[in-house]
Formats: structure tokens, sequence, C-alpha cells
């Protein structure tokens, strides 16, 4: 990590401007990548926080804390990796995919405490801020439809040639990797730079992720983000799995 862990933790009031985060490289190195606590989940701050590669992550019960771990996990949308055995079965599935059709569902359906968890982060305020993020044009669904049931999705920002991953989730086998491959395709022919999985795990890795030094990912940004429309075609007509592979 470059920068050294302040000697206290930053806290936002919540009338702060939006661009009053501490820059990030004084996040802390453990836990890695707090930045700053406080604050509100504001349309304006949101989107300043996201341009900035920083984002909000906390539990029930706690202050907003906002973060920008190093290194950052990313994915080039041309380089997720399909196995044989995913391509095999994209082929025959009879899933269809949708984008902003039911986007509550899905932030709802990431927000269901899983196996092993206590608890969730997506919380009824993050609900409702990404709500509002979502009517303004900048949050996306991407769903998973077996007939008329939702059996996975997931959700985030597009601001710029970025998309910021927020969470994803699945009934079902195969699910939120479908999710992942088809929005990586809408974002491949849209000549997205990058999209963001913040956190680096082995599984984000397997499917072509890498590590990147935040350094380099902060520069990415300056230049990708910098146009700044909302996203506002992609398709919400179903899509077959098939169709892209």
């Amino acid at each position: 990590m470059s920068g050294a862990a302040p000697a206290k933790l930053v806290f936002l009031q919540p009338g702060a401007a939006p661009n009053a985060f501490p820059d990030i490289d004084h996040a802390c190195s453990e836990p890695n990548g707090l930045l700053a606590a406080g604050g509100d989940l504001s349309e304006a701050r949101l989107l300043y926080a996201y341009r900035h590669g920083i984002f909000p992550w906390y539990s029930e019960g706690e202050p907003i804390l906002w973060w920008s771990p190093e290194p950052r996990c990313v994915l080039r949308p041309g380089e997720y990796h399909v196995a044989r055995r995913l391509r095999r079965w994209l082929a025959s599935s009879t899933f269809k995919v949708r984008f902003n059709t039911v986007f509550d569902q899905i932030v709802a359906g990431c927000a269901e405490q899983r196996f092993g968890q206590d608890g969730t982060w997506i919380t009824a305020e993050m609900m409702a801020a990404y709500r509002q993020l979502h009517l303004s044009g900048w949050a996306h669904s991407v769903e998973i439809w077996s007939g008329s049931a939702v059996v996975g999705g997931m959700y985030g920002l597009a601001i710029g040639k970025v998309f910021f991953g927020e969470s994803m989730f699945s009934r079902e086998t195969n699910a939120s990797k479908l999710a992942m491959f088809a929005l990586c395709r809408q974002l491949q022919a849209r000549s997205f730079a990058l999209l963001d999985c913040q956190v680096v795990s082995p599984h984000l890795l397997s499917l072509g992720a890498i590590s990147m030094p935040r350094s380099e990912f902060r520069s990415i940004l300056m230049n990708a983000c910098a146009s700044a429309s909302p996203l506002t075609d992609l398709p919400r007509v179903a899509v077959a799995p098939k169709s892209l592979i």
C-alpha cells in the first residue's frame, strides 16, 4: 500500500461537501482500504466517490464506512473467462437475461442473508440510495430469469466507461456467472474500460479478474469516467444465453 494509515480516521459530517473525502492514498492498511466514516448516501456524494475509487460498505448499526482497497479487483470486459463446462451450459440453458426491468428485486436478492453470513451489508438506507441512482439512470440491474421467476443477477453503477459492480446473487447454478458474462458482453460492445469488482477473491480471479494497483486504477478512472452521461441503451428484452457465446 502506498499510503500510511492515518492517525485518526476522518469522519465526514452529513452536510459535508461531496468531495470532502481524504485522498485515497491515505486509506488504512488494516482494515485494508478503510478511508473515512460518516457523511451520507446522497447521489452527489456517491457519484463523486465512485469516480474517485471509493465505495460505501458497512453493516446495520455502523456509521457509513468508505473504502478504497489496495489492490483493486477489476475485470476487463473482453477478458471474462468462460470455462468449457460453462460454455456447454450456456449453449443449452433456457434462462433469459434482461436488464433494468426489476431493479429492486435484484437488490433485494443480493441483500438476502446467505449461509455462513451474519446479516447483510445492504441496508434499507443503501437500497433507497441505489434505487434513486437507478431512477437517475446511473445504477443498473442484470437479471437472470427462469420462466417468470428471477433466479439470479447483479447490480452496479455505470459512470463513463467503467461499470462499478456492487453485488450479485444466485438461486440456481450458474445464474450469477451468466449475469456477469452477459454484462461483460454489453460493456465490451460499448468499449468500457473496466468492470470494477472491488475486493480480490479467488472466485473473481477464476473468472478473469485481476489485481490492479490502486494508483493504476485511479489513473484509469480519471480518463474513463470523464464522460459521465448515464448508460441508457441496455436491452430490456430477453436475451438467450447461447447468443452470448
